[in-house]
């Protein structure tokens, strides 16, 4: 038997999550034993892990049985997720074992967009006009008042989906669609929010809170699509980045107001006149691959702290590295069956990873086409540098060493499973 301590690791099943998330856990499994909660028969996890409960996370009974279940056999020391979904659940399930946690209302908070600016502008952290609203002629008068151009995006949802820029009022209604169309997928609230459009480059400041203090471990800088979508295309971190000390306080003040008192977050921000404003706080490790660019690109464990935390163990924040990762996010230029994949490109020290998500056959639905980044993104590529400009640099080399050919979308074609029927 191990003398490790256990811990509790609620992750999503989902069939990229080795692609994205295997980092986390081959981290965490480094120093703890994992014990799993997840929707489906583990696969590639079971190397890292002690033992599993399969159980759907976001139905609380059930996520806090399969807890229970969990803690008659082992003597827990934390649980924590990096999922956005299960933020609440966990946070409950914690509580209710008796394990250190942010509470269950700060992690609502984070989940709702709207009551996220409620608590900025109560607690003076600089953030967006923003008014909820349930119809068409709701959103009209919330965008008059605020003024275009407006971002109309869901109250509750993650990874951009549903969120759209309206420039004129006759752009409003197709926006309102869109991102109504999403919020009525979503658990925790239907409604959807119109908001100031933040005019500046848009950043995220990845931040470790342990006992309600707040350590600012790294930027990321981030390229988006063009209006009037906001697709994330590329990150980059660069340990070295003098901004991080303009956006810090911002990023301190927006975990305070919401309440969060242990645990990561990725707190998303825009510069508007090189000032910040809060876009939205995530409870959780960035998405994207961000965790592993810090790690990259500073020696900052991101997984291995919130495992820390979780088990209310001050976390190592000591940079050890001082260099630059940069991640390329591989979309399709337009909606269509894919034919061609591949890269035959060099792949020297600095191409630190490839990798692709989709197959020959299968369809890829751009947002343009009432898609996401779940049907339309290829893959991504990794490179690292001593700078970030030699990152990004590396990867838009290394991109245009990838052969994808896709046969546009016809209107109408009819698929099967995510490929060509």
């Amino acid at each position: 038997m191990s003398d490790r301590p256990v811990v509790l690791i609620v992750a999503a099943a989902d069939k990229e999550a080795e692609a994205y998330r295997g980092y986390c856990l081959d981290s965490v499994a480094a120093a703890y034993d994992v014990v799993l909660i997840t929707g489906e028969e583990p696969s590639w996890e079971v190397p890292y892990i002690r033992d599993c409960v399969v159980a759907d996370p976001t139905d609380q009974a059930a996520l806090s049985a399969a807890g229970r279940a969990l803690a008659e056999r082992y003597n827990l020391a934390g649980v924590f997720t990096w999922t956005e979904w299960y933020l609440v659940p966990v946070a409950r399930l914690a509580r209710q074992l008796g394990l250190p946690t942010t509470g269950p209302e700060a992690m609502q908070a984070c989940r709702n967009k709207a009551t996220s600016r409620t608590l900025f502008a109560r607690h003076g952290v600089p953030s967006a006009a923003s008014a909820s609203v349930r119809t068409l002629q709701e959103a009209r008068g919330a965008a008059e008042r605020i003024g275009y151009p407006v971002v109309l995006k869901p109250a509750a949802h993650a990874a951009s989906i549903g969120v759209v820029r309206a420039e004129t009022p006759e752009q409003l209604t197709a926006a309102f669609e869109f991102a109504n169309k999403a919020a009525g997928l979503g658990r925790e609230s239907t409604s959807v929010l119109v908001e100031e459009y933040l005019d500046g480059p848009e950043v995220s400041v990845e931040c470790v809170t342990h006992r309600g203090e707040t350590t600012v471990v790294a930027l990321t800088h981030k390229t988006v699509s063009d209006p009037p979508y906001f697709e994330e295309l590329a990150h980059c971190v660069d340990a070295a980045d003098p901004l991080i000390h303009v956006v810090a306080p911002a990023a301190r003040a927006a975990i305070r107001a919401l309440g969060i008192t242990d645990g990561i977050a990725h707190v998303e921000m825009r510069l508007v006149d090189g000032r910040p404003r809060l876009v939205e706080v995530n409870g959780r490790i960035a998405g994207d691959m961000i965790g592993h660019l810090v790690r990259l690109s500073t020696g900052i464990d991101l997984p291995r702290a919130a495992a820390d935390i979780a088990c209310d163990r001050a976390p190592d924040l000591t940079p050890t590295r001082y260099s630059a990762a940069a991640i390329q996010l591989i979309y399709p230029e337009t909606s269509g069956i894919l034919r061609r994949l591949d890269f035959d490109g060099p792949r020297p020290p600095w191409l630190e990873r490839v990798h692709f998500q989709r197959h020959i056959g299968d369809q890829l639905l751009l947002p343009a086409d009432g898609g996401d980044m779940f049907t339309a993104r290829i893959g991504y590529l990794i490179t690292t540098a001593p700078t970030a400009d030699l990152a990004q640099a590396r990867a838009e080399q290394a991109a245009r060493s990838l052969r994808i050919d896709v046969t546009p979308h016809i209107a109408g074609y009819v698929v099967a499973g995510g490929r060509a029927a």
